[in-house]
């Protein structure tokens, strides 16, 4: 299913980006509200420990997908709609963020996640 392997997709370019994150990059403006340039130790371990979620998250879409068979149907269909309100709710928090470059890039990012998100969900 194409939707799954776009979220794949993303999730990579997140995972990438995170794990810049973590290592120094100056990329802070772009996540966590923004507010560094260069992130403090606790958000480089959560950056490193989102790269972590997006695994668990794209586990759980490829297999809702049919793609992978490691979970239950049951929670890999749970799985892929908590997959979905998590990338909606990462929507409107990026929507409200005060750092413009994090709201103008990665608002998008997620609606992009949600839709694919919700079209893996669904089908």
């Amino acid at each position: 299913m194409l939707a799954a392997w776009i979220v794949v997709a993303v999730l990579a370019l997140l995972a990438v980006f995170q794990i810049a994150l973590a290592l120094g990059a100056p990329w802070g403006a772009f996540a966590w509200g923004g507010q560094t340039k260069v992130l403090p130790t606790s958000l480089r371990v959560g950056s490193a420990g989102a790269v972590l979620l997006y695994a668990v998250i794209a586990v759980v879409v490829l297999d809702r997908a049919g793609e992978i068979d490691v979970l239950s149907d049951a929670a890999a269909s749970i799985g892929a709609w908590v997959v979905f309100g998590f990338s909606a709710v990462g929507v409107l928090v990026n929507a409200v963020s005060r750092s413009k470059p994090e709201r103008y890039t990665m608002t998008p990012v997620c609606l992009v996640l949600a839709v694919a998100s919700f079209v893996v969900a669904t089908g």
